[in-house]
């Protein structure tokens, strides 16, 4: 039995909390573990033989994805990749009704729906076996997290003994579960019929409704967690299977960091030989991803946790740990650059020192408080800073083209 799968992959007025890194690139194509967002789920979906198709649906323009999409279906030849894109931001199931035609041709029997802003394991071959043994209608992947931080995610109740979900909320109020909604679906066709239902109830309370139209349907924008996740806890045929392998988000910019070291630790244990992993060495604490084209100093040392890009160049004495380093990036001799992202073209000076503070690859948030206030834990410079020599930036965020001489701590510097 044939399957298709649907990448949701945002648009241009989405993922603002990924700036300023998401200035240059859009956030699914940013870079981590050396490769694109998009790339870790085209991985996953490649070891599904019934896939046939990938669909990418958001409401960028036709051209962001056009040379990454040649370069993915000759990466991913079992199945052909596609982008559908929405005529205005419809929600997250409202994209996959108005493109039902293009996702049910061929007759698939199982549709997976994959939000493209995670960090995962990806066990999709395990979901499949789950659904065929429920003979479900809908399974969500789920994951534990702490209690604490629950209420930040979409929460689910399940029958402990059969795992069907029989409640769902989306960022509760108050704690329901420290089981969350991993963004990783599998439906069978009848998840349209849900859609079409809740359009159709969301049209009736419009009647009776003062919106502001501007001359569009609001029942089109329909959104899974609140509007449909809702609906199918109230029906048989829904379950949860549980992952018990790494996940997060990526949704700021700093968690590109944890995400790293997540993808970058897999890498190093499935695949010790995979091109791009540095050899370890006296120098080389492994896991570290660097491009052909970079230059790592012999007496430099790298790692755990580091991704270095096409053309970045790493002096000699410096240090480079839990960091991604975008192409054309240098280090001087003698830098440090700890908990770090480089944007493209960013310059760090002799005995600088770029650094945010340490976080655990399972901690969901990047943030911490300082000084009374809230900063970001993971120091981001983007496209073409300069660092001077000796110049010291701690738990700051740097906009693009800036010139620093002086030390910075705690800072948004626009």
């Amino acid at each position: 039995m044939s399957s298709k799968a649907v990448i949701l992959v945002g648009g241009d007025t989405r993922g603002t909390r990924f700036r300023p890194l998401s200035l240059d690139v859009p956030k699914v194509l940013f870079p981590v573990a050396g490769k694109p967002i998009l790339y870790h789920a085209l991985v996953a979906l490649a070891a599904v033989p019934s896939i046939k198709e990938v669909l990418l649906i958001g409401f960028y323009d036709d051209s962001v994805f056009k040379d990454y999409l040649k370069e993915a279906s000759a990466e991913f030849p079992s199945f052909s990749i596609k982008y559908l894109r929405e005529y205005r931001a419809l929600g997250t199931a409202g994209g996959l009704y108005h493109f039902r035609d293009a996702i049910l041709k061929g007759n698939p029997y199982r549709l997976f729906v994959i939000h493209a802003d995670i960090c995962s394991s990806f066990p999709l071959k395990e979901m499949l076996e789950f659904f065929d043994d429920k003979e479900a209608k809908a399974v969500i992947l789920g994951t534990r997290v702490e209690p604490e931080v629950a209420r930040n995610f979409g929460c689910l109740v399940s029958d402990p003994a059969t795992k069907r979900v029989i409640h769902y909320v989306e960022k509760p109020e108050t704690h329901i579960s420290n089981l969350i909604n991993a963004g990783v679906y599998l439906f069978d066709r009848s998840i349209f019929d849900v859609i079409r239902a809740a359009r159709t109830a969301k049209a009736e309370e419009a009647v009776t409704a003062i919106y502001d139209f501007d001359d569009e349907d609001p029942s089109e924008i329909l959104r899974l967690e609140q509007d449909i996740l809702v609906r199918l806890a109230q029906t048989d045929g829904f379950y949860v299977y549980e992952t018990r392998g790494f996940w997060r988000q990526i949704k700021t910019a700093g968690s590109a960091v944890p995400a790293n070291a997540l993808y970058l630790q897999k890498l190093f244990q499935t695949d010790f030989d995979a091109p791009g992993l540095a050899k370890p060495s006296a120098t080389i604490i492994p896991p570290v991803y660097a491009d052909k084209t970079a230059y790592i100093d012999p007496t430099a040392k790298v790692g755990p946790n580091v991704s270095i890009g096409p053309r970045a160049r790493i002096g000699p004495g410096a240090r480079v740990k839990e960091a991604i380093l975008l192409e054309d990036t240098e280090i001087k001799h003698d830098a440090c650059v700890l908990y770090s992202i480089l944007a493209r073209g960013v310059r760090v000076g002799a005995w600088a020192r770029v650094e945010g503070s340490p976080i655990q690859a399972d901690q969901h948030s990047t943030t911490l408080v300082k000084d009374g206030q809230r900063v970001q834990s993971v120091a981001i410079l983007a496209t073409d800073v300069t660092v001077g020599d000796e110049v010291r930036i701690q738990n700051s965020i740097v906009l693009p083209h800036k010139d620093l001489k002086s030390d910075v701590a705690n800072e948004i510097i626009m």
